[in-house]
C-alpha cells in the first residue's frame, strides 16, 4: 500500500495545527495580555505612591510627636532628626519660641526621607498662609496620583 501512495503522489497526512486553530490561540493570548498588562505596567508608580503614603505618615507622626512633647512645631523637618534639643520651635502662627529642653524627647526620626514620587524634599509649612497650617507636611510631587487625587493633597 505504501508503494501505491507514492505512485499516486499522495503522502500520509502529518499531524499539524490548522491556520484557524493558530489564529484562535493568538487571539486568546492577545486578550489575556490586554487584561493582565495594565496591572503590571503601573506597578512602579503604585509602589512609589505606597512608599509616599508611608513616608508622609512617618514624617507627620514625627511632627505630631515633636509637638506633643514641646507644644511647638519643628522649625524644619531636619530638626526631627537632630540628636540634641533645638533652641527654638514654632508656635501655631509660625513664630519662634524657646523649647524647654527637658520636654524634648528626640530625635524623632533617624533620617528625613525624600519624596519617592518627585525625588525631592517634602514640603513643610512653617508659616501659616494660604490655608496651610504650621507643621503641615505635603508631597512635593506634581500632578495626580493613580487615584486621581493631586499629590499635594495627600
Amino acid at each position: 500500500m505504501r508503494s501505491s501512495q507514492k505512485i499516486l503522489g499522495r503522502k500520509k497526512p502529518e499531524a499539524a495545527f490548522t491556520l484557524v486553530e493558530l489564529l484562535v490561540v493568538i487571539v486568546i493570548l492577545a486578550v489575556l495580555t490586554a487584561v493582565v498588562m495594565p496591572k503590571f505596567v503601573n506597578q512602579g508608580v503604585r509602589t512609589k505612591e505606597a512608599a509616599l503614603k508611608s513616608d508622609l505618615r512617618l514624617v507627620r507622626t514625627a511632627v505630631y510627636r515633636f509637638y506633643s512633647d514641646t507644644s511647638l512645631y519643628p522649625d524644619s523637618l531636619e530638626t526631627l532628626a537632630v540628636s540634641e534639643a533645638p533652641a527654638e520651635g514654632l508656635d501655631k502662627y509660625g513664630m519662634g519660641r524657646e523649647i524647654n529642653k527637658l520636654e524634648w524627647q528626640g530625635p524623632y526620626l533617624e533620617s528625613i526621607p525624600t519624596d519617592p514620587v518627585s525625588g525631592g524634599d517634602f514640603l513643610y509649612f512653617y508659616k501659616a498662609s494660604d490655608g496651610r497650617l504650621v507643621g503641615e507636611v505635603r508631597s512635593s510631587a506634581q500632578g495626580n496620583g493613580s487615584d486621581g487625587t493631586p499629590y499635594i493633597k495627600w
